[in-house]
């Protein structure tokens, strides 16, 4: 499964490993990806969510009727 947020769109950053001799080698930044488990109560069930450590948080923030109608905005199915 790929690494990204359904809420926020994290997705890997790329850069380089850069050795002592200075040798540059390709490496992904991954985000911190999180399954976690929410009661969504409009529909009486559960929701598994894929979300960065920042999602979280913010599902927190806006609760989770608010940030499922978000995810289903950008045409992610939950």
């Amino acid at each position: 499964m790929s690494a990204h947020c359904m809420l926020t769109g994290a997705r890997p950053g790329f850069g380089n490993r850069i050795s002592h001799s200075h040798r540059r080698t390709p490496r992904r930044f991954d985000p911190n990806i999180q399954t976690k488990r929410y009661w969504l109560p409009g529909e009486s069930r559960h929701v598994r969510l894929r979300l960065s450590a920042r999602g979280i948080k913010a599902v927190d923030v806006i609760g989770v009727e608010a940030a499922v109608a978000r995810i289903r905005a950008r045409g992610v199915r939950v």
